[in-house]
């Protein structure tokens, strides 16, 4: 812009010299990115013992959060279980049929990715905001939005992994040819000694992945929003936590697994009311269970 008699002249230069500012603007947004990625906040993170009743308050928080925001996190969270729905849809295909069950439980995996906005939400009425469900997508515009894709990132990865393992061990077992039909895979897999190979190596791989996003994810998320700590940090603080409170953390994973099986077993419907509560919870739990700064 160039300045006339006092007034600001708002046309927009030449093509190269735009260009060249939105690249010093890009530049500037991915330093400070990647610098938050690596964490500017040094401060030690202390965290507390957690017991049942903080779960418990969590849950009655994140419940009164939902109640405050209901139809806006409805309409925010009707997406997870529509891109659920596709994915089991797309399973449905009998080539891809193995890995069905795999996918409705790996979905679950991605939770506390899709929660990040809700968690947003939490952070801002705390602060004594009134936020919409346009709050949630102000997460894009944070100092820690990369730092939170980067450790979004890794949860994909891991739910790639997952189907991965997945189709491995049926094809170990019962393939490696596609299943014939739907009933001839449900009668292999349980009444051949195969298929029962298959659910048990399944089952425990399954429970090793999902352990492991239990504890890297239990406060991973809402720390990184709160403070500029960075992943790795942020990571580290989430499996300590988890370390020192392995019983309270294990039944906070129950509470979110059987809470979002009962979502997923109405067709994902549940989900739109299950979800925002767990997510709005898991923001409380984390101020329960992490001094502050």
């Amino acid at each position: 812009m160039a300045k006339t008699d006092g007034h600001v002249d708002k046309t927009i230069g030449n093509p190269l010299s735009w260009a060249g500012h939105v690249l010093n603007a890009g530049t500037h947004h991915l330093g400070e990115g990647a610098r938050e990625t690596i964490g500017r906040d040094t401060a030690p993170i202390k965290l507390r013992r957690i017991e049942t009743e903080d779960l418990k308050a969590a849950l009655r928080a994140g419940y009164e959060d939902f109640k405050a925001f209901r139809s806006d996190v409805i309409f925010l969270c009707v997406v997870y279980p529509l891109a659920g729905l596709v994915l089991i849809r797309f399973a449905m295909n009998e080539n891809l049929l193995p890995l069905l069950v795999p996918l409705i439980t790996g979905f679950a995996l991605l939770g506390p990715v899709a929660a990040v906005g809700l968690y947003e939400m939490s952070r801002r009425r705390e602060a004594g905001g009134h936020p919409t469900w346009g709050a949630a997508f102000k997460v894009i515009e944070s100092p820690s939005a990369i730092a939170i894709l980067t450790l979004g990132v890794l949860f994909v990865a891991i739910f790639a992994a997952w189907m991965l393992l997945a189709w491995s061990v049926y094809a170990l077992t019962l393939g490696p040819e596609p299943p014939v039909s739907a009933m001839a895979f449900i009668n292999d897999t349980l009444t051949t000694g195969a298929g029962w190979a298959m659910i048990v190596v399944g089952t425990g791989i399954g429970f090793v992945l999902a352990a492991t996003v239990l504890v890297i994810g239990v406060i991973s998320f809402p720390l990184l929003l709160d403070r500029h700590v960075g992943v790795r940090r942020a990571v580290k603080a989430s499996a300590r936590l988890a370390a020192e409170n392995p019983r309270t953390v294990a039944l906070w994973g129950a509470i979110v697994v059987v809470g979002l099986g009962a979502g997923m077993a109405t067709l994902m419907v549940g989900l739109v009311f299950v979800l925002p509560i767990l997510g709005h919870a898991t923001w409380h739990l984390y101020r329960r269970a992490v001094e502050p700064a």
